[in-house]
């Protein structure tokens, strides 16, 4: 298509010379050489075909012969056809060079003809009009040509965007069949653009069945999906993916939504290894407190065990004595079963927690010992034996966590003093409250105990990772943990939980 040469308004066309060479071999030329006015053209034709017309009335009515009236009918037929011609001239140059701008302007070259000294009104109002026209769609032209730039460019940095997106993705239509990605989905999944597009997303994806279901929800009701972490294989190899959908504005076939995925892997593993951390770093810290707390029951079997000898004579007694030795044992074995939990690594599907049992257990066998060395006093509020599902593995370590935390706060604090509360809201949800009697959390930094590595201890007192490490693992049991700001008598955390009393009936 030849490209469109537009005018500004007011500027006129020049006819080309091929057009001007068509417009001299025209009929009016010869009226020009004969040397007839241009205003006296029209007069001149309307008399000539005057006189022919008269001419034929005498012919009709006058007795004539026959040679002198052929000849008079061939000189009227001469003087209508140069009447015609030449009142005609004037309107059939001027079309002629409507004609040569047209013919231009589907060239690609929208120019307004240049208007020659005419008196006739209606060729005046033709090549005016014309000029308007043709000034009108130069305008036309010229903005769809600058919109067409603008959008172009827009696409282009839009593409740029797109392609040095550290996620990759992908657009996906209404059948869940890819037809965009960029540089990063061809990374991820190690295949070249052509052998993804048209593809089925599931075809690309080996992901669970629950996270088929959550695509065909999403995808069924219009719901965005945001940072859903998800488990594919590529390669052989397991890739942690956190996943966001959005859906787009779009015609019939064309892209329905976009799907990001970001690999997490290296996070996930390092999370890991942080938990880990954690771990090991709080159980070094109870080590010096399981010591005392085994040595206590230790000292009781071995004594009880020497006085067992020593009464054999005496059967009550030594019954009695065998009852302590038998009660002492079992409560080292049941401090040793709460270390081994302490240390277990996820939540057991299927098992659940008694809450109450769990703060008896953690509170005799854990925090026992310093809450002696302190001379703190504790006050349980137990109450609903609240039942939550996912076993104790994790949730000893929260509790040790905040209690510990509580204990460290009550330093130089006059007649220290942790209380602990468990029951049943009103939503059917179970919760722990763990509050101290200390100087509390600043205003200012309440909005940053959870994040990880951020500490108000003194350096060598704690890692700044038990409060991001206790939220995250509450979160992944559908629960809650925050701090209570409106509490003003110290500091008080509020762990909520799904209650699965029903699911154990």
């Amino acid at each position: 298509m030849a490209r469109v040469r537009c005018l500004r308004p007011g500027e006129e066309r020049v006819i080309s010379k091929t057009n001007a060479t068509a417009l001299t071999a025209t009929g009016g030329s010869a009226a020009r050489r004969l040397g007839i006015p241009r205003a006296w053209r029209l007069r001149v034709g309307l008399i000539l075909i005057s006189l022919s017309i008269a001419t034929l009335l005498v012919i009709s009515f006058a007795p004539l012969g026959g040679i002198v009236i052929w000849l008079a009918i061939l000189c009227t037929l001469c003087g209508i056809a140069a009447g015609y011609g030449l009142s005609t001239w004037r309107y059939q140059a001027g079309l002629r060079i409507l004609n040569a701008g047209m013919i231009d302007a589907q060239d690609g070259n929208l120019k307004p003809v240049k208007i020659p000294k005419v008196r006739d009104p209606l060729l005046l109002r033709l090549y005016r009009e014309y000029n308007k026209t043709i000034t009108t769609l130069g305008g036309m032209f010229a903005l769809v040509e600058e919109c067409q730039n603008r959008v172009l460019t827009e696409r282009n940095r839009m593409n740029v965007v797109v392609q040095v997106l550290p996620a990759a993705l992908l657009g996906v239509d209404d059948n869940l069949c890819i037809n965009t990605v960029n540089k990063q989905t061809e990374t991820l999944f190690g295949k070249k653009e052509r052998y993804l597009v048209g593809v089925s997303l599931f075809d690309v994806l080996s992901i669970t069945d629950e996270t088929r279901e959550i695509l065909r929800d999403a995808f069924l009701y219009k719901q965005d999906i945001r940072n859903q972490v998800i488990n594919i294989h590529l390669n052989d190899a397991e890739r942690w993916l956190s996943m966001n959908l959005s859906f787009v504005t779009q015609d019939e076939g064309e892209m329905a939504a976009v799907i990001t995925l970001l690999d997490i892997t290296e996070y996930k593993q390092l999370q890991e290894s942080v938990y880990t951390r954690e771990k090991l770093v709080a159980m070094g810290q109870l080590a010096a407190g399981v010591a005392h707390e085994l040595n206590t029951p230790l000292g009781s079997i071995l004594g009880y065990s020497q006085l067992l000898i020593d009464s054999c004579e005496d059967p009550q007694r030594a019954r009695h004595f065998a009852r302590t030795i038998s009660e002492q044992t079992k409560r080292c074995s049941r401090i040793i079963h709460n270390l081994l939990n302490y240390a277990r690594k996820e939540k057991c599907q299927g098992e659940f927690c008694d809450v109450n049992a769990l703060v008896d257990e953690v509170v005799d066998t854990l925090i026992s010992c310093r809450l002696k060395r302190y001379e703190i006093s504790l006050e349980r509020d137990l109450k609903d034996s609240p039942i939550v599902d996912g076993g104790c593995g994790e949730l000893d370590i929260v509790l040790t966590n905040l209690l510990i935390n509580a204990v460290q706060a009550l330093k130089g604090v006059e007649k220290p003093m942790i209380r602990v509360s468990t029951g049943l809201n009103e939503g059917g949800f179970a919760y722990i409250i763990v509050e101290d009697n200390g100087p509390g959390i600043p205003g200012e930094l309440r909005s940053r105990i959870f994040e990880p590595f951020f500490s108000t201890k003194d350096v060598g007192e704690g890692s700044g990772l038990g409060l991001s490490i206790s939220h995250a693992m509450v979160s992944r049991r559908g629960g809650t943990l925050r701090y209570d700001s409106d509490y003003r008598d110290g500091a008080r955390f509020v762990i909520r939980l799904p209650n699965a009393t029903q699911a154990t009936e």
